[in-house]
Formats: structure tokens, C-alpha cells, sequence
């Protein structure tokens, strides 16, 4: 039955590119896909599908929608469907037509594939053992407002057993499919600090408390928490993103400094053991410095820990479909995925797809204006995710 669902695939192998390339060129930012969403239900509805749900949080973004029986368990499949706010620096008859809106990290792929897994289950629907249901999901890249969890707050998962989910990876060699039990992608939190002292003349130092002097003392001691405070046998990234100051002359010594940064672990002990040392830290020198500080620490999204058992049909199916040398064991990943939400519900794997070839440009990082990924493996993709709900359903 997989070769004949790759078979299937591999016949709608110019569609799925094509579809690839219709959202490529017209992208449409978190919780702003409207377009993207009415193209989506409109080529489910042809195909029969069934129980179209459009629009999540509160927005007319994101499609839910079944096929195949009742009589059965139901399986989920996720593609997310949102751009990036950046402008697409590609030479290519598919560049984003739209400014400061890109398909900087695949979803166009994403979305591609999984209509086209939509195209083959419609195909196979009398010999599907139960229910799949697709999340064409919004905003994945919104961060503070997750289209997982509306997702989740709306019901899609009512009724799933298992939530599957594929990643386009540049940095991976094209073709190669990644695949790890346990925690798979970190949890990513988001903070802000601001130092607040006394402002005054650069000449004069006596009369001001310089709030410079702290942030620069914290530049450096937040990174013991890692190096001093997390055990080596675990991981963490303590990260400083951005600094300003509430005065730009040469000669004045500010009254504030504006700090924030990223925090990324994958066990809620380290993440914890993270937090409470910032604040400590975070005091300690403001004690010293004699500044006052208003810290701020959001929990924004928890690690994508994948499911032992699902991962290992996950595994199964892609050694089966694409030959068991191209699939390997991924390292952790300290980026983070809202996909980790539904994981939370149910149980969920989540993998990576590599599209990487230098000879085709589709090595440029994530979130890079010249990203690009190579199109000869979508039809794969779209495979993978047709074969692993059939194999899911047959299963159970």
C-alpha cells in the first residue's frame, strides 16, 4: 500500500509544486491568512472532503477539515500556513509579489504537500481504516499568539488519537528524512528587562547611577547560569537579543537601558532552575549598581516532546517509503515549534524533511530573504504524509 500511495504522490508531483510556488509568490503573515485559508478550503471542498472548519482565533485564518469513515480512530495531520514579515531577495519567477511578506521558512511547502497528501487520501478514502483529519494551521510564527493552541482552544483535536507533523530543513541534505523520540525542538521563552538609575553628565559620573554599567555586568553573568547553574548533562541557551538606552549623546549618562533575549531548554527543571537564576542575578547586580529593575520572564512556548511509540511508525513508514539509508536519528534542536501544543493533547511526532542543495540555492538558512527549498521532494513529503495515516489508521 505505501508504493502505491508514493505512486499516487508522485502523479500529483506538478500540482504540488505548482500550489508551492501559487503561495510562494502571494504570502500572507500570521493571523493574515485569509487568501492562503480560502484557496485551501476551496480545493478540500472539491475533493469531498468533509466538516470544513474555517477560521481560528477569533480571525478567518486556518482550515480544518476529515475524510475517510467514522468507524475508527482518527489521525491528524499539520501544516502550517504563515509567511514571515521580510522581503523575499530571490531571483526566481516565484518571488513574494507582496512587501515585507515571505515564505521565509517553508510553510509554502508545508501546505503544498499536506494538499497534496489531501489529493492522494481522497484517492485511497475506501481503504482508509478510520478518520484522518488535516490542521492547515495558522500562525506558527507569531510566537506570542500560537495557531496551535487556537487550534487546540477550537476543538480540532476532538475525537484525534495521534497528531503528525513535517518540517522542511534547509540545513538538512536534501531528501534525508529526521526523525527523534523524546524531546525533539526546545521550549523558547521571551524576557525584558528594564534598568532604571539616574541620569546625568558623562564628565560627572558621581551624580548619576549608571544603568549602562549594570547591563554590561549582566551581559556576562547571565551566561554562568548555563555554564554554572545547568548540569552539563542537560541543555540551555541563555540568549541577550537587543539593548537601547534611553540616551544616545556621547556625553550623557542615560536613566534607563531596555534589554530582552530569548531562553531555550528542553526539561521544565532546567527551565525553572533558568528563570529563578536570572532573577537573582537580575537583583544582585541592580544591589551593587544601585539601579532598580522591572523584569519581565513569558513562558512562550514548551518543547515539542515526541511520542515514543508514534515516532517509531513514523520511522517505520519513511524507512519503508524512502529507503531506510536516507532516513537518520536528528540531534536535538534548540528552535522551538508551536506544533509542541498539540503535543500537550495528544500524542504527536513531529520530523524533519531536508530539501538542502547548494547547487540549487535551497541552502540558505531559515528566516534567510534568499531561502528557497528544493521542490523534488515535496511529492515525498506528501507521501510521508499520506502513508503514515493510512499505516496509523491500519494499525489501529
Amino acid at each position: 500500500m505505501l508504493e502505491k500511495i508514493k505512486t499516487i504522490a508522485k502523479k500529483y508531483e506538478g500540482e504540488i509544486i505548482e500550489t508551492r510556488r501559487h503561495f510562494h509568490k502571494n504570502p500572507e503573515t500570521s493571523w493574515n491568512e485569509v487568501e492562503t485559508t480560502r484557496r485551501i478550503a476551496e480545493e478540500l471542498e472539491k475533493l469531498g472532503y468533509e466538516n470544513i472548519k474555517v477560521g481560528f482565533g477569533g480571525t478567518q485564518s486556518g482550515v480544518v477539515a476529515d475524510i475517510g469513515t467514522k468507524a475508527g480512530k482518527c489521525v491528524a495531520l499539520r501544516a502550517d500556513i504563515d509567511a514571515l514579515p521580510l522581503n523575499d531577495e530571490k531571483d526566481v519567477p516565484y518571488k513574494s509579489q507582496k512587501e515585507n511578506a515571505m515564505h521565509a521558512c517553508g510553510h509554502d511547502a508545508h501546505t503544498s504537500m499536506l494538499l497534496g497528501a489531501a489529493k492522494v487520501l481522497a484517492e485511497i478514502k475506501s481503504e482508509l481504516k478510520g478518520r484522518v483529519r488535516l490542521l492547515f494551521q495558522p500562525a506558527e510564527e507569531h510566537g506570542i499568539k500560537p495557531g496551535a493552541q487556537a487550534l487546540v482552544d477550537g476543538g480540532a483535536l476532538e475525537g484525534v488519537s495521534a497528531v503528525f507533523g513535517i518540517h522542511v530543513m534547509s540545513p538538512v541534505p536534501s531528501g534525508e528524512f529526521h526523525y527523534r523520540a523524546g524531546p525533539f525542538m526546545a521550549a523558547a521563552d521571551a524576557w525584558e528587562l528594564t534598568l532604571t538609575g539616574k541620569g546625568g553628565h558623562g564628565s560627572m559620573p558621581e551624580g548619576a547611577i549608571d544603568p549602562i554599567i549594570a547591563a554590561f555586568q549582566l551581559g556576562g553573568a547571565l551566561q554562568t547560569i548555563v555554564s554554572r547553574e545547568v548540569s552539563p548533562k542537560d541543555t540551555a541557551v541563555v540568549s541577550i537579543g537587543g539593548m537601547r538606552t534611553s540616551s544616545h549623546v556621547f556625553n550623557i549618562i542615560p536613566e534607563r537601558v531596555e534589554m530582552n533575549g530569548s531562553v531555550r531548554t528542553f526539561r521544565g527543571e532546567v527551565q525553572d532552575c533558568v528563570e529563578a537564576a536570572m532573577r537573582r542575578i537580575i537583583g544582585g547586580i541592580c544591589d551593587c549598581t544601585r539601579c532598580k529593575a522591572d523584569f519581565k520572564y513569558n513562558r512562550v512556548l514548551p518543547a515539542t516532546v515526541n511520542d515514543a511509540g508514534i515516532t517509531e511508525l513514523v520511522k517505520s513508514v519513511a524507512e519503508s517509503l524512502l529507503g531506510a539509508d536516507k532516513v537518520k536519528e536528528s540531534p536535538l534542536n534548540m528552535g522551538s515549534e508551536d506544533f509542541s501544543h498539540y503535543g500537550r493533547v495528544v500524542p504527536s511526532a513531529f520530523a524533519f524533511l531536508g530539501t538542502g542543495r547548494a547547487d540549487k540555492k535551497t541552502d540558505a538558512p531559515h528566516h534567510s530573504p534568499k531561502f528557497d527549498v528544493d521542490e523534488s521532494v515535496l511529492f515525498e513529503g506528501a507521501a510521508m504524509y499520506a502513508a503514515f495515516a493510512w499505516s496509523y489508521l491500519a494499525k489501529a
